[in-house]
């Protein structure tokens, strides 16, 4: 599929979906406000209002809008999938100790660690609340799997992050868990909502599967050579961070033993000095691993793609390959 480089696919997307996610919109407003703690709906409002593609909602509208669903509960679980997304990323900015997300500064930097825990727990609860209205235990169990295996993924990372021996394996492991498994389910609800059969919600979920895996790939990628002000965050945080994207494991396979102690020294022990982000990207250059990790990230878009063949010609259809297109073209 031609990207069309006036229009970008995600806003073609959000343009055709306008009216739903207008609904979508005013659900989140309704849900997260609250009678009794003023904060939750002045913390939530920060990051909501931050922008942000929206492109999890977005993608059970558009499943559920592909098949022919005319509603009203893929705006519910458009919802449920954003206030679970909200959430994630209110906990990960206490845990990775964020300073800015999306070009501002973050929740916990504004507020303190305590709301933003507590907001994101508030959100979860939000969500699990919204996933029940549709009345389908099939999607209840699609979520609810989702949220544990995100919870599942975020905590294997805490040991798996700055421990050398985390291989190819284990990485997507992680970014099945924290990243590809709510875009799956994202994908897969709109497909059970509008009453699919199971080989079209399976290509949904394999859709939602490696478009999620490719984003965390490219997010990474993007991490050691992008820019700062495209990406909201600072070159080299994963690196300061000490976490083992997979550029770097990619490195570390390759490394001597000088490398390799570099690796322990930065990585595993946090021992950094001034100086070492700039070797960091000397030798990722050395291994050519930001190249290979860039081919990694195109395989998985194509397999996305590939997933979609199956199903019937639709103009979502064509927006969501061109969405795998550009998912990767931010590294290109």
């Amino acid at each position: 599929m031609n990207i069309e480089t006036s229009v970008k696919p995600h806003d073609r997307l959000a343009a055709y979906l306008r009216g739903d996610m207008e609904k979508v919109s005013a659900l989140i407003a309704e849900r997260m406000a609250s009678e009794h703690a003023p904060r939750i709906p002045e913390v939530t409002a920060h990051l909501v209002g931050a922008g942000g593609k929206r492109l999890r909602p977005m993608l059970v509208l558009a499943a559920a809008r592909m098949l022919g669903y005319a509603g009203p509960y893929h705006v519910h679980l458009a919802a449920t999938v954003e206030f679970i997304h909200t959430a994630t990323l209110l906990h990960d900015d206490v845990v990775d100790e964020s300073k800015q997300r999306r070009g501002r500064p973050t929740a916990n930097l504004l507020w303190d660690n305590q709301s933003s825990v507590l907001v994101g727990d508030y959100l979860f609860a939000r969500s699990f609340q919204l996933m029940t209205e549709p009345g389908s235990m099939r999607v209840m169990r699609i979520l609810s799997n989702a949220a544990a295996t995100i919870a599942e993924g975020e905590v294997l990372q805490l040991t798996a992050a700055q421990n050398l021996a985390t291989d190819e394996g284990v990485y997507l492991q992680v970014v099945r868990g924290k990243t590809a498994a709510l875009f799956s389910a994202a994908t897969e609800v709109g497909g059970v909502i509008a009453g699919a059969d199971d080989a079209t919600v399976q290509a949904l979920f394999d859709y939602g599967d490696a478009l999620g895996i490719a984003f965390q790939i490219v997010d990474d990628l993007l991490d050691y050579q992008g820019e700062s002000g495209a990406t909201g965050k600072n070159v080299g945080d994963d690196f300061r961070e000490r976490k083992l994207t997979l550029p770097v494991i990619k490195a570390v396979a390759k490394a001597d033993a000088e490398e390799r102690a570099f690796w322990v020294r930065t990585i595993e022990k946090g021992r950094q000095e001034e100086g070492d982000l700039e070797h960091a990207l000397g030798l990722l250059d050395k291994h050519r691993t930001l190249a290979a990790t860039q081919q990694d990230a195109l395989g998985w878009a194509a397999k996305a793609k590939a997933a979609l063949a199956p199903l019937p010609d639709h103009e979502v259809k064509g927006m969501l390959l061109d969405i795998a297109d550009y998912v990767v073209s931010r590294i290109s």
